[in-house]
């Protein structure tokens, strides 16, 4: 029994590099005993703003046999996104790297499909579920038991390989895998993240207040955005990469070598004119497959005017 969990645990993490997966890692599918306290504070302190989905199915996201019946690992993947060419913010608006090109969400929902596919072929058919940022799954806390990474200051995954410009998905399986453990915090005494928000959004180690985060503000908010980000957005009309920018770990970060993440030729093109100009049927041009798309055209024009008025 021992051999096959071995053997299927270095089966999984051999595959999942083949696929294009930076890293892979695994943890026993068990309650977030660590994790509930701090997201229900979190939300008690409203620092979820209007995303009122994050109130829903609290123990899905602590408990993944919840949302996988029988389930008994939880195989966590990082996929890189970091782009080879960093689009000239001069006389430019800025836009999240993550969004430079195709929605991440489909692309690796497919190769999880092909790499699942791979595996019960070689395995033997097994019962799962795949995620790639679409359900209550608490993602960075999985990839940080699974050994993946540890959760810097800014609250996003780092590691020391690549730093955090990669997407996070799951596959939550009831096979009965090696889990592999945590490493260990190499945040230390920095605080570059912290000093560098222009919006004091990073209120203390690993907390976020997301009503003071500009990515919250650019894509997540429905309203209009508050006055107290007036002259702090920095040009950004669409998230934010500050906080990582500025990690000293990401000067490791490489290429990725995925072809439809390779930036949209108009975001490279354009300049603030041509943004201000933007029409409804040009922004479904440019961002119908994008990340993008979720602000809708009304909330990138919202962002915009925002950011054109001084």
């Amino acid at each position: 029994m021992l051999q096959n969990q071995q053997k299927y645990s270095d089966l999984i993490k051999q595959k999942a590099l083949k696929f294009g997966f930076q890293s892979c890692g695994i943890s026993k599918a068990e309650f977030l005993e660590d994790d509930a306290k701090p997201l229900e504070n979190w939300l008690k302190n409203n620092y979820h703003g209007e995303m009122q989905y994050m109130e829903n199915y609290f123990d899905k996201r602590l408990d993944p046999t919840l949302l996988v019946e029988g389930s008994k690992s939880v195989i966590s993947l990082s996929y890189n996104y970091f782009p080879e060419e960093k689009i000239d913010s001069l006389d430019n608006f800025k836009i999240s790297k993550y969004a430079y090109a195709e929605d991440y969400h489909e692309i690796i929902k497919d190769i999880l499909k092909d790499l699942v596919t791979v595996l019960q072929e070689e395995i033997g058919a097994f019962h799962c579920r795949i995620f790639v940022d679409s359900a209550p799954v608490l993602e960075r806390s999985w990839a940080r038991k699974s050994g993946i990474g540890w959760v810097g200051k800014n609250a996003n995954l780092i590691t020391k390989q690549n730093g955090s410009f990669y997407f996070l998905a799951e596959i939550i399986c009831d096979l009965d895998l090696i889990a592999d453990h945590e490493t260990i915090d190499h945040c230390g005494t920095c605080r570059k993240c912290i000093d560098a928000c222009p919006t004091d959004a990073i209120i203390s180690d690993k907390i976020i207040d997301g009503n003071k985060c500009i990515s919250y503000a650019t894509i997540e908010l429905k309203n209009e955005i508050p006055e107290s980000f007036k002259g702090k957005m920095e040009d950004w009309m669409f998230g934010c990469d500050i906080c990582q920018d500025v990690c000293p770990w990401n000067r490791f970060s490489k290429p990725n070598l995925q072809e439809k993440f390779q930036p949209n030729s108009y975001l490279k093109d354009f300049k603030k004119e041509n943004w201000q100009e933007l029409s409804q049927d040009l922004f479904f041009e440019i961002f119908r497959k994008s990340p993008v798309k979720r602000t809708k055209f009304a909330g990138l024009e919202r962002n915009i005017k925002f950011l054109m008025e001084k």
